[in-house]
Parts: C-alpha cells; structure tokens; sequence
C-alpha cells in the first residue's frame, strides 16, 4: 500500500454522538424563538419546524447540501409568516450553532488524534455543520470542511477532493474513517481513497454493498489498522510515548493522557484550570493539590525516561 499522508474523519457519530447535541440546539432555539418571536414558537412546535425544514429542502434542492443555509431560510420565511422580523434568524442560527458546537467527543477520540496529528494531515469532512475549532477538538485538524462550504454533500465526492486538493494528494494517498457505509466508505472509495468503516455500534454491513476494506469498533483500532498496514507511518514516538498531558480540558475532575497508553488522571485536592503557555494548564497550590494517575507508569518506563513540561512558579523555596 502506498503511504497514507491524509487522513479525512467524519464528525457526527464518528467522533462524538450527533443527536443528542442537535437536541440540545434545537429545544435552545424554540425556547428562545418563544421570547423574540412568541406567536411563531406557539404555533410551531419543534416536530413542526423539522417538517418545514425537510418541506423546504424538497422544495430549494440546490440548497439541500447546506444544512445552515436550509435552516436560516426555514426561519426567515416562518417569521415573516408569522410577522417577526426575518433579520432575527442570523441571531437565532448564533445561538442554535452555539449550541450545536456543544458536543461530546467518544473517550477514544481526542487521544488517538493527538497521536495521529504529529503524522498525518488530519481533515474534518462533514455533511453537517459543527464545527472542530468551537469545539474539545480544537486544534486537532489542520482544515475543516463542509458541505455547504464546497457546494455538494457526501456521497459527491467534492468534499473529498477538497480535502485532496488542499493536501496536494493523489487519493490513493487518502484514507477516510466514517460511521456511514454509503456516506463515508462507499462514497470515499469511489472516489479512490482508502477507507474504514467505523461500527462503533456493532451495526451489520449492508448486504447490497462491497464489504469494507477493513471494521474498527474506535479509533484505536485506527492506530493499530496504521501500524500493521500503512508502511509504519506513525512515528517511533507513538511506541515509546507512555504519558502526554496537555491539560487543556479547561474544566472538570479529569486530565487525558493523549499517549497510546490513555492513562488518564483524576485531579487531588482541587488544582484549578487556567491559561497556559499554549492551550490549557493547570494551577497548584503547591501543597497537597496532584493528578492522581490510573495506572502506575513504572512498568513502561524501564530504566531510564525522559520528562518534558513547561512549568511557571509564583514562589519557589531554597531547596
């Protein structure tokens, strides 16, 4: 096989649950559309503004591709049918993507990225409209893209050449992991790029299509399909690295080990998240706070290691 060089992810259901977040954006919306626009949220319900949506879409297909422009549309038509000013659907759609942005990444996701970003051009492809950066994932992709943004949604295969003609790739240089048998494995081998069907469902695979070249139940199984079959494209680093904490989780009991070995710490005692160096960090009080690790790290560390961090004092003692 040729060496990959680009990898595209899928988002919604691929890195994180879709629904629940999309729930979450709308029920935000229709509750704030019931304070600036009351006699369009009394007489809409949330089933209702979906039906429209899909109404609309089977109306305006050269839109249908966009599914931000399809809901700004659906709002600006409904407020002025309800005699609302249809100037208040961009601020409508600012706080539903706000929302929408929310999102909880699978406990797999943000560690094996943090691998795989030292060695591949990670890509975003999405025929939704989250986006990485607003998102725990910020940081993590080189580009995002959107089916909006290049014009056609998955099965066309524009956002993948997108993602290519960025990277200055032939697409056999490409590989693609997604959820979707059609949207995300059928739709990139079309188009010449390698790809993994992502079940993390344990889903049967469509009988009507070829099966995929390769299943992983997560992205951990990314890692070890790259290493056993990419030409050993990862770098030494990701066998020898048994603990990277970068501590820009901003919040919460928890610091991610984004190392193969996800050996994932609890906070002690309170230390508190601030600013750092770059990205996140985390403030002791230097005297009982710590990150308490899962797993005793002596096992990996054989006879020798070597430790990195930046590290700012606001007081330091004589020893």
């Amino acid at each position: 096989m040729h060496p990959i060089e680009l990898i595209t992810l899928d988002l919604d259901e691929t890195l994180w649950p879709c629904m629940a977040a999309i729930q979450r954006a709308e029920t935000a919306l229709h509750d704030w559309l019931g304070q600036r626009a009351p006699r369009l949220a009394q007489a809409m319900a949330l089933g209702d503004l979906r039906a429209h949506r899909r109404d609309l879409m089977a109306q305006r297909p050269a839109i249908a591709h966009d599914v931000t422009l399809v809901r700004r549309t659906s709002l600006e038509l409904l407020l002025e049918d309800f005699g609302h000013d249809p100037a208040l659907a961009a601020e409508a759609m600012d706080l539903f993507m706000a929302h929408r942005n929310q999102v909880d990444p699978y406990p797999d996701v943000i560690p094996v990225l943090s691998v795989l970003t030292a060695d591949f051009k990670l890509v975003s492809v999405t025929n939704g409209n989250a986006d990485p950066a607003k998102t725990p994932l910020r940081g993590l992709f080189r580009l995002s893209l959107t089916a909006g943004e290049v014009g056609a949604a998955r099965p066309d295969p524009a956002l993948f050449q997108a993602a290519l003609d960025w990277a200055g790739l032939a697409p056999h240089q490409a590989l693609h992991v997604g959820d979707h048998p059609l949207y995300d494995v059928q739709a990139a081998r079309d188009h010449g790029l390698h790809a993994l069907w992502l079940n993390r469902q344990g889903l049967p695979w469509p009988e009507e299509l070829e099966p995929p070249m390769a299943e992983i139940a997560d992205l951990h199984g990314l890692l070890t399909w790259l290493a056993d079959t990419a030409g050993g494209r990862l770098a030494a680093s990701t066998n020898t690295l048994v603990g990277w904490y970068q501590f820009d989780e901003g919040g919460g009991l928890f610091a991610n080990d984004t190392s193969p070995s996800a050996n994932h710490g609890s906070l002690q005692n309170g230390p508190v998240w601030v600013s750092g160096k770059t990205g996140g960090a985390l403030s002791f009080d230097g005297v009982n706070d710590f990150v308490r690790l899962g797993t005793n790290l002596s096992p990996w560390l054989g006879g020798s290691a070597s430790l990195t961090a930046w590290i700012k004092t606001t007081q330091t003692g004589d020893n």
